[in-house]
């Protein structure tokens, strides 16, 4: 290109483009702008020309309360009082069947440990519920229990990414950038997907990955938004003392005027999205403190999701937030809270987390369903994998706990078209293999795809020649069963 603009501006014809990208002022490129973001908050087409969503979903939005760590299902949730009689033995090799184990028990003896946890039936559904998790107890007849779920990883990043993307490499959009991507938010002034992290009353050693909640191959406008664990969850919201706000809103004018023409000469994806980002962080400037600012919330509210609700950054102030930012439209919400690694102590260390979740979880189900909301909010509690029958160290010790375990684990879903009451699937007798109808992590991703009013298999991503998938290249199914 001649680097002589007059020259250039004699070389070519007026044309819209040209006159949008270099012929007019900062008004003009707000104009470009504001095209930008009114096709960003379209429903997209796919590759086919397929409007999203592709028929009437039954969810308009997702709240994963994402429990990183591996939950134990023995004690929790798939109750098996026959383990009692089995207490010390060594698990059969007919059970096992040459599956693998971890580094941390191959080699050693795998010895039944039985649940250190009181069960009870629940409700009118009749739901075994743990005694360390009394308010879902409380909650059972509202929750969809999948006792039979099944990934094939067994290590936390790599089945967690499973557990997110859809694959155990990273690199893939998460489960929330997909949503964005394909149906964009009901609020034009926070962000489509939205991350929350707990803060923890003592460090954390379990690490959270930015690619958990990542847009992957997607633009990166699609990713998730983590807002940070603490009073203030987004930094710089006021503008600096002696600036007003005309004055801002004419140097972000003149900054996406520049970027805009940027991206009439490249095309550049990354472009447009810091043109979107630059336009949501000014937005977010009036929307976050409104969000933010729990003043409006009724004491009956802070004592119904218990005494850590007002703890800025715990899970019980973050399922709070979920529940406002549901309420604003926010397509995907997604809650990580760590810790739930119970290789020993696992009566103390299993506990613990309970008493972080149990409450908080079964209030926010109790405050969508008072509000109207439960029924077109899909809430998913569940962690990558679950927890090993056999015992990790001394199987009859306090200090005992559980390794890893990824061919059976439970998840709970509520609300967003998903039955209430039920119970769906079954392990075998010692809660080490799914034996009724198993629900592999692409089954539950094809699932929640048609909650939302999407076909899996036709909601797709050309990415460096491939039509990528959330639920991959292998057979995955809509689990219609459990569907409302």
């Amino acid at each position: 290109m001649n680097n002589d603009r007059s020259e250039e501006f004699d070389s070519l014809d007026v044309t819209r483009r040209y006159f949008l990208g270099r012929g007019a002022g900062v008004g003009i490129g707000a104009m470009a702008l504001n095209a930008l973001m009114q096709e960003s908050t379209q429903a997209v087409s796919s590759r086919l020309g397929e409007q999203l969503p592709h028929f009437s979903p039954r969810a308009k939005r997702v709240i994963f309360l994402t429990q990183s760590g591996g939950p134990s299902q023995i004690e929790l949730y798939d109750h098996k009082p026959g383990l009692i009689k089995l207490a010390g033995q060594k698990l059969p090799d007919s059970v096992r069947n040459g599956q693998r184990l971890s580094g941390m028990t191959k080699g050693k003896p795998q010895l039944v440990m039985p649940a250190h946890s009181e069960f009870r039936r629940r409700g009118q559904s009749g739901a075994t519920v743990s005694d360390w998790l009394p308010h879902i107890a409380g909650v059972a007849d509202d929750l969809c229990f999948v006792k039979s779920m099944v990934t094939d990883q067994i290590n936390h990043a790599p089945a967690m990414t499973k557990f997110l993307t859809g694959h155990h490499l990273t690199g893939r959009p998460s489960m929330g950038s997909w949503f964005s991507y394909g149906l964009g938010s009901e609020n034009r002034d926070l962000p489509d997907y939205l991350v929350l992290l707990s803060k923890m009353k003592r460090g954390s050693d379990q690490p959270l990955y930015d690619h958990y909640w990542g847009s992957g191959f997607l633009p990166s406008v699609y990713q998730g938004v983590k807002l940070r664990s603490a009073k203030d969850p987004v930094l710089y919201l006021n503008d600096p003392d002696g600036l007003p706000r005309h004055l801002r809103r004419g140097m972000l004018d003149g900054l996406n005027e520049l970027n805009s023409i940027r991206y009439q000469q490249t095309g550049d994806p990354e472009i447009k999205t810091r043109i979107q980002q630059y336009e949501m962080a000014y937005r977010m400037q009036a929307s976050v403190p409104d969000l933010t600012d729990v003043s409006d919330e009724s004491e009956a509210t802070f004592r119904m999701y218990g005494p850590d609700s007002r703890r800025p950054g715990s899970y019980a102030a973050n399922c709070i937030l979920a529940r406002r930012l549901a309420e604003r439209g926010v397509r995907f919400i997604q809650l990580f809270h760590p810790d739930w690694d119970h290789h020993s102590r696992l009566r103390s260390w299993c506990t613990a987390r309970c008493r972080d979740t149990d409450q908080a979880s079964a209030a926010l189900i109790q405050d969508l369903k008072q509000r109207g909301m439960l029924d077109d909010t899909l809430v998913i509690w569940g962690g990558e994998f679950g927890r090993s029958v056999a015992g990790q160290g001394k199987w009859d010790s306090p200090e005992g706990g559980r390794d890893h375990h990824p061919r059976c684990f439970t998840i709970w879903m509520a609300g967003g078209g998903v039955r209430s009451g039920v119970s769906y699937g079954a392990t075998d007798d010692y809660s080490y293999n799914a034996v009724v109808d198993p629900v592999h992590v692409r089954d539950l991703h094809a699932t929640v795809l048609n909650l939302m009013g999407i076909e899996h298999e036709r909601f797709s991503y050309r990415s460096q020649g491939l039509d990528f998938r959330l639920t991959g290249v292998e057979p995955a199914r809509v689990v219609n069963d459990i569907i409302a």
